[in-house]
């Protein structure tokens, strides 16, 4: 049976590999016309955030299983959902054309606007909340990064990239991390360059290149514990990189949703020791990040889960399609609930 899994801290399921194979569906929400093409837990509490193609924004509550609130954005659509620090207040990017890139703070409380981010000429291809403070950065297809702060609609600086980047914060919010295509020697080549946030404007403080990888990146994310990155491409591969010495740990493939505006992302368990990503098969794939052994795919969409999140604090995953599913570990199948040591 498929009941709570409870918290990741203190007494709670041991995530291991009979837990990670355990998964299976245990929620279904049917809730939108279209792909879902973001998908955001809220750090701190039980809430998670949507962000579809039919241009609206579900908000649902983690613990009850059920959609707490619906929002409309009809004139500039929706991409790039992220909560904010606060429950009630989401970061979210345009959709709708080229006409208007801007970013958009909203109130989820009362659907009002509080402040515009304006300055991308380009789609935006990712978005990420500072865990440490207000700031927030953003990468688009006018092949720029810029920072941001809640408190401010000003840019506060920008960085340039050769081609379309994407970027992320560590988890501790003192590194930016930047992947992008570059050129050298006259091939295109991956790069992923690391900033101090402090000083993002003296450049990069370390600079990694994957030889042999020739597609542009869709997405990019640290661990957990800031030791390793994960680079998502185009054509399905998914590179483990040590985000110390830049090594190429492991390179794992899935199957390339068919259209290609679409952004594979993957993520890490809480734990760091698992990595999951969604395939054109209509699985959810799941490697041990030390051993690189595909351990087990998760069955159930229709078409493509390009975006996979495993909640913080919680042994809960999402996988969106145009169907958002919740999957949760079989207390049965691994002994119910134990201790942590």
């Amino acid at each position: 049976a498929r009941r709570p899994a409870g918290e990741m801290q203190g007494p709670s399921v041991r995530l291991d590999d009979a837990a990670v194979r355990s998964f299976g569906l245990a929620r279904v929400f049917k809730d939108n016309t279209a792909r879902v093409n973001s998908v955001d837990f809220h750090r701190t509490e039980d809430l998670m955030v949507t962000g579809s193609d039919d241009e609206s924004i579900h908000v649902y509550n983690t613990a009850s299983g059920e959609l707490s609130k619906t929002i409309f954005s009809k004139k500039y659509g929706v991409d790039c959902v992220r909560f904010t620090h606060a429950p009630h207040a989401i970061l979210c990017s345009s959709k709708n054309g080229a006409w208007d890139e801007t970013l958009r703070y909203l109130s989820v409380h009362d659907n009002r606007y509080l402040r515009y981010f304006r300055g991308h000429r380009g789609r935006v291809t990712s978005l990420a909340m500072s865990p440490l403070d207000d700031s927030f950065i953003s990468a688009s297809m006018d092949k720029t990064v810029r920072v941001w702060d809640l408190r401010t609609n000003a840019c506060q600086g920008m960085l340039r990239a050769p081609a379309t980047p994407c970027a992320a914060f560590d988890e501790q919010g003192l590194v930016m991390g930047v992947a992008m295509e570059g050129q050298l020697g006259g091939n295109m080549e991956l790069m992923f360059k690391l900033y101090d946030v402090r000083m993002y404007g003296k450049g990069p403080f370390d600079t990694f290149r994957l030889a042999g990888t020739q597609s542009a990146p869709t997405h990019v994310c640290f661990s957990p514990d800031g030791a390793l990155v994960l680079l998502c491409t185009k054509d399905g591969s998914i590179a483990l990189l040590d985000a110390f010495k830049g090594e190429q740990r492991h390179l794992f493939q899935t199957q390339p949703p068919e259209d290609d505006t679409v952004r594979l992302q993957a993520c890490f368990s809480p734990d760091g020791k698992y990595v999951l990503c969604g395939s054109a098969d209509g699985s959810v794939r799941v490697w041990s990040s030390s051993t690189g052994e595909e351990l087990v795919k998760w069955l159930g969409h229709a078409d493509a889960p390009a975006v996979v999140r495993w909640a913080p604090r919680r042994m809960m995953v999402a996988s969106a399609c145009s169907a958002l599913a919740l999957w949760l570990p079989d207390m049965d199948k691994i002994g119910g609930i134990r201790a942590t040591p």
